[in-house]
């Protein structure tokens, strides 16, 4: 059986290809396979012969089956390799078919917002935290304290999913506040992170869209105030939409992971749509302290631990620095809407002077 393995060991490494590989494995498993021709001669032997004959044969099987197998993972291994190498791209030339001076790739307003939310959040020690598209009901609404009667957790405003995941359900989240919880279950405090990503819910219209972008941020830490929250959001809006002096409000409301909880409102003319000017106040983003019951379900003090959190969509303030008037237009996929409103690949680098780190 030594010279059989031997022999099948030559045959697959000489088969540089499945086509090959398979010639190969039909010789030793085949119908008429050599392998194959000694099991079917064990009912010629006497049963005292056949039983350790029989399990000896086994054995050359097993292993036989394992060395074609192995070669087969390789050869697929080696042209996976050999494709990457051969279909390399550069990505700074112009497409297949277009004229070398034809227009150059551009990077979507959305991208180019996150990028700059976390270069302003980043010049002020924030990570950028990440989580997970299909989430369970406990991470999306339960650890953020949003009771089961709850008007967002009904069929009709969220996507639930069959299934689930540690005998949870399943949904498409709708907020980017699970990694807040992800980060406080993972990570030991002092916290500081924005987590920008896609959500989704069941609307659809101009300013709705089934799957948008959010961008939340948590800092947890001792003696935190609601001083530091509204520091902290004032440069950002101001840094944003590069309005030094852009009238910023905190207006009460009510967010069950927060408490107090804040809208946020920036200064803006009605008529004219100018931000920072005017008498009238434009809702862009919400606020608050994290709520005790959430530290709680996160295992933290909340006698020890205080912090603030906030939310914002990555749309809405798109639309508003870059004057976009349809939310819609952002998933067309239209070529010409973005060579209006995209930014260049090789533009400078995001720098934002004067935000406290």
């Amino acid at each position: 059986m030594t010279d059989l393995e031997s022999t099948l060991s030559a045959s697959l490494a000489a088969a540089t290809d499945l086509r090959a590989w398979d010639t190969v494995r039909v010789e030793y498993l085949g119908k008429t396979g050599k392998l194959t021709e000694l099991l079917k001669q064990l009912g010629k032997l006497p049963p005292e012969e056949r039983r350790a004959r029989g399990a000896e044969l086994n054995l050359v099987k097993q292993r036989v089956t394992e060395l074609i197998d192995a070669r087969r993972n390789q050869i697929e291994a080696q042209a996976l390799d050999a494709r990457l190498a051969a279909e390399r791209v550069d990505p700074s030339l112009p497409p297949r078919g277009a004229a070398p001076d034809g227009p150059p790739g551009l990077i979507h307003p959305i991208s180019r917002t996150i990028e700059e939310m976390a270069a302003i959040f980043g010049a002020m020690g924030f990570a950028v935290g990440e989580g997970r598209d299909i989430e369970t009901d406990w991470f999306n609404f339960a650890a953020l304290n949003i009771p089961p009667h709850h008007p967002a957790r009904a069929d009709h405003d969220t996507f639930y999913l069959p299934g689930t995941r540690d005998g949870r359900p399943l949904l498409l989240r709708t907020q980017t506040s699970d990694v807040q919880i992800i980060s406080m279950l993972e990570q030991p405090p002092p916290l500081r992170i924005i987590a920008p990503g896609r959500t989704y819910r069941a609307d659809h219209d101009a300013t709705h869209s089934p799957m948008f972008h959010q961008c939340e941020g948590l800092v947890i830490d001792r003696a935190i105030t609601l001083g530091h929250l509204k520091g902290c959001l004032i440069d950002f809006l101001r840094a944003f939409f590069g309005i030094s002096a852009l009238p910023v409000r905190f207006r009460a409301s009510y967010f069950p992971f927060t408490e107090p909880s804040m809208e946020v409102d920036i200064g803006w003319n009605r008529k004219t749509g100018e931000l920072g000017a005017g008498g009238d106040w434009l809702e862009v983003l919400g606020s608050g302290m994290v709520h005790p019951r959430v530290l709680a379900n996160c295992g933290l003090d909340p006698r020890e631990w205080q912090g603030f959190a906030f939310g914002m969509g990555v749309e809405r303030l798109t639309m508003l620095k870059h004057g976009i008037a349809d939310l819609r237009n952002f998933f067309d996929s239209d070529p010409r809407w973005l060579r209006s409103y995209g930014f260049s690949a090789f533009a400078p680098p995001l720098l934002h002077e004067g935000v406290a780190p």
